[in-house]
């Protein structure tokens, strides 16, 4: 195992002697303050170190909210509670009231640490009676220097000293590091408990890669509540000696843009739905210093991945995760380690199995089924829901994912869709993703803007299952099952509705939002 990192230390001590070893080093650069400001490691150290004297009132091991975008404040938050020995959970303030007071409640937060702009933005966000406001600690650290300077060379020429003062944890492992949500895509957010062993060997296994150059600036502004921006924009970045360039929104493609021009932005991070107003909306060169776009979270579209590496010129390295698995589980490399179409070879240490949707039973690699996954960065478990961690984690530590795909002879792996996402119509399984690609080759959509076309099932008596076409644009359904069969697909996986929608639904971190999908097609289907 060439990991860089001790599976049995805390996080907490990694961030610690992290952003101590280099602590006049540039470090973050945050377009969401109200004017742009640059922060060195042992300053945000510094600040990360004072804010954590802060939860020494809670025990050891408490659960504390975060609802703050990233930036400085949403990296200090999270480096405070971590360098305390606490959980942070950070919050997605988008789901709607009904469903965070749910969350609040089943993780036993009763904290939240955010902003008075925040508050102020979400006020119907079910905030509980104590809310730490991280802008009266920085007013308090304003009207005191000193106080940061000191900690500040303390930390870097005292640090045995400093790690007694500010207790910080060195042993973490099979502890629980952080509760991350599932977006609840396709049902109510599961809790998920990634532990400090998982979230080390992800960076750890990413940094084995040895793709990224050191203080290679990348915009960081995927929300701190998804897996991706936590570990990888934040974890990885500050880990890995990155300069992260944050913004509050992968949706602001004006500032994002400007941000890259001005800051000369080598790594993009995103997925296909974030990344889709790049290209709308750049002038020409303004993505020209983007050297590697990575991007994960859903299936990019080929045309998607071409018209990047053509307009940017830049390396489109797509991968595949999940939060279960803190999350990366693949990714291509520049040249010969990347197929298109693919999601790259398996990380280091990581292993798979695929078995057969019906009988369970292992199949040949290159046949493929539903994908599992066994490695260090497999979560420990749904938080306080042992029947579903039992349904998706055996014994042996095989992870059962719920996508179906396969692994080619040189090691490639490739996803054919969720196997929600495969309809078993007369005795066949039918993949929607599939069927998907297919019209929108058809139909010569451009799906580098919002997604346009979704395909999902109907029950139906006599054959199981139906497919129907969720479409935001005018379309012939005639001119779709006509195109369909010219192209030689079975008549099982031609779809028999259209209904034509305002717009295709996605939750604010990019996935289609399937709890609306389906209820649309369920209210159509009782008209």
């Amino acid at each position: 195992m060439n990991m860089r990192f001790d599976l049995s230390s805390h996080l907490g001590k990694e961030i610690f002697n992290s952003l101590r070893s280099a602590p006049f080093q540039p470090y973050l650069l945050d377009y969401g303050l109200p004017k742009v400001k640059s922060f060195r490691r042992g300053f945000v150290l510094a600040l990360s170190l004072l804010f954590s004297k802060n939860f020494k009132v809670f025990p050891l091991g408490s659960r504390v909210g975060v609802i703050l975008p990233p930036g400085i404040a949403g990296f200090i938050t999270n480096f405070a509670l971590l360098l305390s020995g606490r959980v942070p959970v950070n919050l997605n303030f988008t789901m709607g009231k009904e469903l965070n007071l749910e969350v609040l409640q089943g993780a036993g937060v009763t904290t939240v640490v955010t902003a008075s702009k925040m508050m102020k933005k979400f006020s119907e966000f079910p905030w509980p009676e104590n809310c730490i406001l991280v802008d009266d600690f920085f007013n308090r650290m304003a009207n005191n220097p000193f106080l940061i300077l000191r900690t500040f060379i303390k930390a870097w020429i005292f640090p045995s000293s400093t790690i007694k003062e500010f207790e910080i944890p060195q042993h973490g492992g099979t502890d629980l590091a952080v509760l991350i949500f599932t977006s609840g895509s396709s049902g109510k957010p599961k809790g998920v408990r990634l532990t400090h062993a998982n979230l080390l060997a992800n960076c750890g296994q990413l940094y084995d890669l040895e793709l990224f150059e050191d203080q290679s600036k990348v915009l960081v502004n995927l929300p701190l509540f998804h897996s991706f921006g936590f570990t990888v924009g934040m974890l990885f970045s500050t880990l890995r000696g990155l300069c992260p360039v944050t913004s509050p929104s992968p949706l602001d493609h004006k500032l994002n843009l400007k941000i890259i021009t001005e800051q000369k932005v080598k790594i993009l991070l995103g997925t296909p739905t974030f990344l889709r107003g790049y290209l709308k909306k750049a002038k020409k060169g303004e993505l020209k210093s983007i050297q590697f776009v990575v991007a994960g979270a859903e299936k990019s579209p080929q045309t998607f991945r071409d018209r990047w590496e053509r307009e940017a010129h830049c390396q489109y390295l797509e991968g595949y995760g999940l939060t279960e698995t803190s999350p990366a589980i693949s990714f291509n490399l520049p040249g010969a380690g990347k197929k298109n179409g693919s999601v790259g070879r398996l990380l280091p240490d990581v292993e798979c199995q695929t078995i057969d949707p019906e009988s369970g039973c292992i199949t040949p690699l290159e046949e493929g089924g539903i994908l599992c996954f066994r490695g260090p960065n497999i979560f420990a478990g749904y938080w306080q829901d042992a029947e579903h961690s039992n349904k998706v984690l055996d014994e042996n530590g095989w992870f059962k994912t719920g996508d179906l795909g396969r692994l080619d002879g040189d090691g490639f792996l490739w996803i054919e869709g969720r196997s929600s996402r495969f309809s078993k119509i007369g005795g066949e399984m039918v993949p929607h993703g599939r069927v998907e690609e297919e019209i929108i080759e058809l139909l010569e959509i451009c799906q580098t803007e919002d997604p346009m076309v979704v395909v999902c099932s109907l029950e139906n008596d006599q054959k199981g299952e139906t497919l129907i076409v969720l479409s935001s644009f005018n379309c012939d359904l005639n001119q779709i099952k006509k195109g369909l069969k010219d192209k030689g697909l079975p008549n099982l996986w031609i779809p028999k509705e259209l209904l034509i929608v305002k717009e295709i639904p996605i939750l604010p971190t990019g996935k289609f939002n399937w709890l609306k999908i389906r209820s649309i097609v369920a209210s159509r289907s009782k008209a």
